[in-house]
């Protein structure tokens, strides 16, 4: 039995070798191109890209994709595709073009691109950013009176595919006025570059670092929206202000926006670490009496506490404080965010802000995002902390609650201005965050621009 088993087997093996002999030949045809030769949408032609097998059509900075027809198409002989001459596409998204020839089938992308010539971006010596008026095409740029304007550095950031003259990187004189030309196919854009050198500023970010490259990654992050987006508004260091090279005297708001990685937990730990700081607590209290606010942001909110706002009291600073760092920050499933407190729906923190499903919440994050959860917050309780409910945190802090979590601990608060000293607002919220050490594929920012919505609101409210 074991032999005609063999025999059956080898049998089956010859069989196989006859099957795969050269002499048979596939049905399939594989020997047809899949090209994109040519194809117009409105008459613009599209370019071809065979590395990635991307097709993109060049259009002017403002004009209608909705309703494209594509004018020409030509593909390689023998093949076909599933678009054709005639068709009407919206080319607002991006569509599959497949083509196939014989048993060949290949897929390209066909986009369209606006030729928009803007720049998104302007800096100079790598640290001062320029607030852009999109509109007015005008960019302006503080910097302290002691920098060299004859001779800075612009790093400039534009629309894909643009260019711009002067260029990046090349050294100018800013002493008056510069032009700053945009190209980009059919679009061109003029903007007027202006450095402006402040011995006054009207606002000032804060740190230890002696400049603001120094930063860590949040702060950085944080100091340059607020350089950009606040007029007059300069970074200066602690020692500055305790040196006295920062002339106060039409400053209406400092901001401290401290990170540490791993957390600031309680006022030892704060006293601590911030020793830099509280080495200057003379200087932020005498500008604080004579009715200079400030904007207090993640661990920096304890700095209240020790600087007489809270009366003598130091031990009113937030108890309720961690954090993770920053390169390993974790991953949001989706927003985050926190409540704004019962009757502060009006106020000034909390307006024009991206909506979400709760009107009551303050959406911070997207999906994506990668946040260390830093939190400088006052649990709310009988079981520990000092603060059995809302009332005896107002009552015994001077302050006023304007956002709490979701298990009613204070996150964001405010020492309202009184008696000729400046108002104070604090958010000590793990939802605050301003910066991500990357992003996951798909990442979209929609909740993620209330950060910067809450912080102009800050410095509107402050400044007034």
């Amino acid at each position: 039995m074991k032999t005609i088993y063999k025999v059956f087997c080898a049998i089956c093996i010859i069989c196989g070798l006859w099957a795969c002999s050269d002499d048979n030949t596939s049905n399939l045809n594989l020997k047809g191109d899949c090209m994109v030769e040519t194809i117009e949408l409105d008459g613009y032609e599209g370019i071809v890209d065979l590395t990635s097998r991307t097709i993109t059509v060049r259009l002017p900075e403002i004009y209608d994709a909705s309703a494209m027809e594509v004018t020409s198409l030509k593909l390689s002989d023998g093949a076909r595709c599933n678009l054709h001459q005639g068709d009407i596409l919206n080319m607002n998204e991006a569509k599959d073009l497949i083509v196939k020839n014989g048993d060949v089938q290949l897929n390209w992308t066909l986009c369209v691109l606006n030729d928009e010539a803007k720049i998104y971006q302007f800096y100079v010596n790598e640290i001062y950013q320029g607030a852009i008026d999109q509109d007015a095409k005008t960019i302006t740029i503080y910097v302290p009176a002691t920098v060299d304007i004859t001779t800075l550095i612009p790093t400039i950031t534009l629309s894909p595919n643009a260019t711009v003259t002067p260029g990046s990187g090349v050294t100018q004189d800013f002493s008056e006025p510069v032009e700053y030309t945009v190209t980009n196919n059919s679009a061109e854009s003029t903007y007027m570059v202006t450095v402006i050198a402040i011995e006054k500023p009207h606002a000032l970010f804060v740190g230890s670092a002696s400049t603001m490259n120094d930063l860590d990654p949040e702060a950085k992050a944080a100091c340059q929206w607020m350089l950009g987006n606040i007029s007059n508004s300069l970074y200066a260091s602690f020692a500055d202000l305790r040196s006295g090279t920062i002339d106060l005297s039409e400053c209406k708001v400092i901001w401290w926006h401290w990170h540490v990685d791993g957390g600031v937990d309680g006022h030892d730990v704060f006293a601590a670490k911030a020793t830099d700081a509280l080495e200057t607590k003379n200087v932020l209290r005498q500008f604080y009496e004579n009715g200079g606010a400030f904007f207090f942001t993640r661990y920096a909110t304890n700095m209240p506490s020790f600087i007489g706002v809270t009366g003598d009291d130091e031990w009113t600073t937030p108890n309720n404080c961690w954090g993770q760092n920053e390169d390993a920050a974790e991953l949001c499933g989706g927003p985050w965010s926190f409540r704004i407190f019962d009757g502060q729906t009006n106020h000034a923190l909390w307006q024009n802000l991206v909506a979400g499903e709760n009107a009551q919440e303050v959406y911070c994050t997207d999906a994506g995002y990668h946040i260390t959860n830093s939190t400088a917050q006052y649990h709310i309780g009988t079981d520990w902390g000092g603060y059995d409910n809302h009332a005896a945190w107002e009552n015994r802090t001077g302050g006023k609650i304007l956002g709490v979590g979701g298990d009613g601990a204070v996150v964001a608060w405010e020492y309202p201005a009184n008696a000729g000293k400046g108002g104070i607002i604090c958010i000590g919220s793990g939802c605050y965050d301003w910066y991500s050490y990357t992003y996951e594929a798909g990442y979209t920012e929609k909740f993620h621009k209330n950060i910067e919505i809450i912080t102009k609101n800050a410095f509107d409210y402050l400044m007034q």
